[in-house]
């Protein structure tokens, strides 16, 4: 079944390491949920058959009202058929989910939420300029919890200068004692034109250390398959059975739309970007037209992009796949291509498969490209 992803471009504050799209002002607000309604029914025909997945990501999508989140699902609901039992995903803040906001979010079709802890000490939600602090990124939890809503998964950050290796061991361990069923974990990258960028650029910040991230990357995963949690995918760590569903769609290439400013679709060939730009996405609706770019991906970006997002995963390469897919010479040209790593223990190759070692999960992008193939 297809997906939704929906971009909600309006958070509290700005994160010093956040390059998303993002503006920290509602003014716009009322038109950019109009646009968004009327983006969903101008792809009206996008989707065939059932819509297994929503997600709402943003920015915060839990700053909007109850109301503006109502209309964007009355909008989906009047469009397309939803399947009963979809996982619907909505991103949150700590500070948005108070005993108020969860009476109005179980109002709503939200089953799933996905809550931006980053780290439960606050120094380093200070650092990051979090609008939450450590009190509410726990109470949240369990708040939520009691408000009936099982199904969470929370986000942390690691491989940054505060956050010793103490400080990570007991931030995985306060998200395994709250008793969720999933966690994503990322490594602090830099990204250009952020604050974090900027600051370091002027040594008011001391850079990223990769060896620093590695390592915790390494606790990261010791730490959570100890606690009954399956390394899914690089940065998603699940309890059996407790995969986020939107997610693993993307990893597998299930065809999805994307709906809102700087959002992603996918068709199985061709791909559809909106642009970065809430002025450009509302005025370009009004004049009913969807502002959106076309990329047709060539046979070699959609085998590349098969091998990046599959190689991800605990369901690795499928050998088989890509001769059916692709092949015979894309499936010669993979298996010439994984003789430089036989010396290395950094994949496991059955004679379907090909999955990273734990080793391999340290150096998952350098593998994935020496597999790509470039030439047309």
């Amino acid at each position: 079944m297809s997906g939704i992803y929906i971009h909600i471009p309006f958070c509290k504050k700005a994160c010093h390491y956040c390059d998303f799209h993002f503006s920290t002002s509602l003014k716009y607000a009322d038109e950019m949920v109009e646009s968004i309604c009327k983006e969903i029914k101008m792809k009206k025909d996008r989707i065939n058959g059932q819509v297994g997945s929503i997600y709402f990501g943003g920015g915060t999508p839990s700053i909007l009202s109850q109301a503006a989140l109502q209309k964007i699902f009355d909008a989906i609901n009047h469009t397309f058929s939803v399947d009963a039992n979809a996982e619907i995903t909505i991103e949150t803040n700590p500070d948005d989910l108070t005993a108020q906001k969860l009476k109005e979010l179980k109002q709503l079709p939200v089953n799933r939420f996905s809550v931006g802890i980053q780290s439960f000490f606050n120094e380093d939600l200070i650092w990051m300029n979090r609008a939450h602090n450590a009190t509410e990124a726990e109470d949240c939890i369990r708040r939520s919890q009691d408000a009936g809503f099982e199904n969470l998964t929370l986000d942390l950050i690691y491989g940054y200068p505060l956050l010793t290796d103490a400080k990570w061991l007991n931030n995985i361990q306060k998200a395994v004692e709250l008793h969720v069923p999933h966690i994503s974990a990322y490594a602090l990258t830099v990204e250009p034109r952020t604050a974090l960028a900027h600051a370091i650029k002027a040594k008011k910040q001391v850079p990223v250390s990769d060896n620093q991230s590695a390592a915790q990357f390494v606790i990261l995963m010791e730490q959570l398959q100890k606690a009954g949690f399956e390394h899914y995918e690089i940065s998603n760590f699940a309890k059996p059975g407790c995969y986020a569903i939107h997610n693993t769609n993307y990893w597998k290439g299930v065809d999805y739309i994307g709906i809102g400013p700087s959002a992603h679709g996918f068709d199985g060939q061709n791909r559809y970007m909106n642009p970065a730009n809430n002025a450009q996405y509302i005025e370009t609706l009004a004049g009913n037209k969807l502002p959106e770019v076309i990329e047709e991906l060539s046979l070699n970006n959609r085998f590349n992009e098969y091998i990046m997002t599959s190689l991800r995963t605990m369901w690795g390469v499928d050998l088989a796949k890509i001769n059916s897919d692709f092949g015979k010479d894309y499936h010669e040209e993979t298996m010439h291509n994984l003789r430089s790593f036989e010396d290395k223990d950094w994949l496991i190759i059955n004679e379907n498969n090909v999955k990273l070692s734990k080793e391999g999960k340290l150096f998952a992008d350098h593998i994935a490209s020496e597999l790509f193939i470039i030439n047309d």
